[in-house]
């Protein structure tokens, strides 16, 4: 141990009083010791630093601070320099307003579009999550504080998210969901990992051997601290076996008391107890920060940055005649609520107060173009509104071209709650259509954080997926409508044409008591193209205004070099994207997988060498017999692409390895076609590897800490009144207005009681929490 010296000198209640926070967001101070306090704070994109009163779910303000876009936005950058240096300024953010730990970034995998926090994560590609999180993570760090990737692991609905089950087999847990988390540990050397609230394969995530003693720190290396996510402890004694060192927000010393009772009782060896404090005293003497050198933010030059980082995510999706970039003295409308009012970042945990806010509406009236005047066009939360309608389309037609800002609202994407659709308000599909009848010349902006889908995509010349661009997304819009700046971003997910098209779709979210990742490895593209189902806007795929070609491939061991030409008449970037496609293979798997890419920066007329190198364990797939990966011996074709669909060159290499004795596409008729939305329980249960569990609560049992006000509405009149309530004012907050309050309301729904004495300090007590059970029970 480290501190051997320092731990020597606690006594027990003090050990274990470290291993929970002192309030919100510090850990415990013991003077005596010179152990100081540290703060841990949110800041997937942007520090959220609460001045006053804390809460989790981000409804009380927070210092003001730069709001970045969001992960899911920077992930269609594919610009690994770009997320480096968005970390770095976060990181210096934070500690300049003395946060040593910040919770971010958010790298699960977007298993499902409806997923209410896709907003936070990078991809449905594990390879393209691991890279550009890995970057962010050095970035965060490279202040002196430590970065704490999350939420590990397989956190993939909003839904039940405290109890829900995730049912994963382990190679998909391996290939998926585990990927990028492995790649940020191994090459960005996190100080903190932050635990998930669900269970895995019947664990809690938090006390989940497998996952934190088995991979995190035995096989990767982990010598970091884990924290769980904000009410995330079910087990405390679990939970430190599993290398669960720090439990947030402060308990009031409840689970302290545990931990104490527990070595006492001989449950729980104090050797383990010891371990933990030396690891949390490593972090806590390399973070803090009242011995280093205070440092200053350039707030303006960071809202530069933040424009940047904008320009450089948003994706151009549909160009027809080429009607971007608007020319000068251009007569434009401007239509649409989030031209004036735009919706630039997600809501909960990560809900930044930014330091400045650009909008569309105010950049595009100081340009060169002539505006016809702004029209707000629809009800933001949804609503029939005919004189907005006609307001809108009577300046449609007074106008060359219409600019039309649309998208998904505040209520519709947010932590605690799944999207319910893909689909857009019914109001702003009315005015598309409205608009695209009396102008020919519409083009669309869309706001969202994620997938949507556009059934107006024929009937309009443009469209532009800004995503959740963040307070320089004014700014940056109108550089990319006026041809300011040549859009570069590619999507990092799948679009698909319906919602039913996704492959999870038959089984997502779990409703009750598992969730069943049926789909296996097939997520996103992985499903797409080897299944041959017709998307929208494929992985990869972005528009520029100018052209690129691709030439002279080489293949030389494990490095691949080809030549990048930019053949138009403007400079710009574009991401080429190499993919493997293993040539008759004997497994199921998907048709081709991303395993390297690289964003171009190009003059007119410019041709550059790009050289991107692969490893052994680009071919590999996970084989849970062995424990290990392999490469299935044979030819492997090595792909190079604007998009996934859109391959320019290819050459064949092969590779030495074994003849597979796992998953044989003859074992497992239905992965063996990639029909990943029929799959029998039979055949799950085949790669499982053992029986599923029952995906139903039973109502007969009697509600126990780990169940939750959701399911009291099964049980007596109580149960029902307690559910309706609460309910109630979720519905009651989301009429009037206010879609943070409703969700963070709605947030309680699903809280297990555990949570109940832990969340309110002992206020309300557990013999309290108790007795309630028994009364709804009854």
């Amino acid at each position: 141990m480290k501190h051997k010296n320092i731990i020597q000198q606690m006594t027990l209640e003090e050990k274990a009083s470290l291993m929970s926070g002192q309030n919100f967001w510090n850990t415990k101070a013991i003077e005596r010791l010179g152990i100081p306090s540290i703060m841990l704070t949110d800041g997937p994109h942007g520090l959220r630093k609460q001045g006053g009163k804390a809460d989790h779910l981000g409804l009380n303000k927070s210092l003001p601070a730069t709001c970045y876009p969001t992960a899911a936005t920077l992930a269609n950058s594919w610009d690994k320099s770009l997320l480096y240096d968005v970390g770095q300024d976060i990181g210096k953010e934070a500690r300049s307003e003395g946060v040593s730990v910040l919770l971010g970034p958010g790298l699960n995998i977007k298993r499902n579009p409806l997923c209410g926090r896709n907003f936070e994560y990078f991809s449905e590609d594990p390879y393209l999550t691991g890279e550009l999180a890995s970057e962010m993570v050095k970035g965060i760090q490279s202040n002196d504080i430590s970065a704490c990737p999350k939420h590990y692991a397989v956190n993939s609905q909003e839904h039940m998210r405290m109890t829900i089950d995730e049912i994963v087999d382990e190679r998909s847990l391996r290939e998926i969901y585990l990927t990028g988390f492995e790649k940020v540990v191994k090459e960005s050397k996190p100080l903190t990992m932050m635990s998930s609230y669900n269970m895995v394969n019947g664990e809690f995530a938090n006390e989940n051997q497998h996952l934190a003693n088995d991979i995190l720190y035995s096989e990767w290396g982990f010598d970091g601290v884990i924290v769980t996510d904000w009410g995330g402890n079910n087990d405390r004694i679990a939970g430190l076996k599993a290398h669960n060192q720090l439990e947030m927000p402060s308990t009031n010393g409840i689970t302290d008391k545990e931990i104490v009772y527990a070595i006492q009782a001989g449950t729980l060896d104090e050797s383990i107890l010891d371990e933990a404090v030396d690891q949390l005293l490593s972090l806590v003497f390399k973070v803090r920060l009242d011995d280093k050198e205070a440092v200053k933010v350039d707030y303006e030059e960071h809202y530069k940055k933040a424009v940047e980082a904008a320009r450089q995510s948003i994706v151009l999706l549909k160009n027809e005649n080429s009607i971007l970039p608007l020319k000068e003295g251009t007569k434009v409308a401007v239509i649409g609520d989030f031209a004036k009012n735009p919706r630039y970042q997600g809501a909960g945990s990560s809900l930044i107060n930014p330091y400045k806010l650009s909008n569309p509406l105010d950049s595009l009236q100081n340009s060169s173009l002539k505006i016809a005047g702004y029209a707000q066009g629809f009800k933001r939360m949804g609503g029939r509104s005919n004189k907005l309608l006609k307001e809108a389309t009577s300046l449609a037609e007074s106008a060359e071209t219409v600019l039309l800002f649309i998208g998904l609202d505040e209520s519709r994407e947010a932590e605690g709650v799944d999207r319910e659709n893909l689909k857009l308000d019914q109001n702003q599909l009315d005015l598309v259509e409205g608009l695209a009848k009396v102008n020919k010349n519409v083009i669309v902006v869309l706001s969202g954080g994620g997938a949507i889908e556009l059934p107006f995509a024929n009937d309009v010349q443009g469209i532009i997926h800004t995503y959740l661009s963040g307070q320089g997304g004014g700014e940056a819009i109108g550089d990319i409508l006026l041809g300011k700046h040549n859009p570069s971003g590619k999507l990092s997910e799948t679009f698909p044409i319906h919602y039913t098209d996704v492959p999870s779709s038959a089984y997502y979210p779990g409703q009750q008591a598992t969730s069943e990742h049926k789909e296996g490895v097939f997520i996103g593209y992985r499903y797409f193209e080897t299944a041959k189902v017709p998307v929208l806007y494929p992985f990869g795929y972005g528009l520029s205004y100018t052209t690129y070609e691709y030439s002279n491939i080489l293949v030389d061991g494990l490095n691949v070099s080809f030549d990048l030409t930019n053949t138009g008449e403007v400079a710009g970037a574009e991401i080429a994207q190499l993919y493997i496609e293993k040539v008759d293979s004997k497994i199921f798997r998907s048709q081709k997988e991303l395993k390297g890419f690289d964003k171009v920066h190009l003059e007119p007329g410019e041709t550059k060498r790009v050289t991107i190198t692969l490893t052994k364990r680009d071919f590999s797939y996970y084989n849970p017999e062995i424990q290990d990966w392999e490469i299935e011996s044979g030819v492997y074709k090595i792909q190079v692409g604007s998009s996934i669909q859109e391959i320019h060159l290819e050459e064949s290499i092969e590779m030495a390895g074994v003849t597979p004795t796992v998953f044989l596409k003859d074992e497992y008729p239905h992965y063996s076609q990639a029909n990943a939305k029929h799959i029998p329980d039979s055949e799950f249960e085949k790669i499982l590897g053992r029986k599923l569990p029952p995906t139903n609560w039973d109502y007969q049992k009697d509600l126990g800490m780990n169940d939750t006000i959701n399911q009291a509405q099964y049980k007596n009149w109580l149960g029902k009144l307690l559910y309706k309530s609460i309910m109630f004012f979720h519905h009651f907050y989301k009429k009037i207005g206010k879609p943070l309050t409703a969700n963070n309301v709605y947030f309680v729904i699903n809280m297990p009681f555990r949570q109940i004495d832990r969340f309110t300090g002992g206020k309300v007590s557990k013999k309290n929490v108790e007795k309630l059970l028994r009364w709804i029970n009854r």
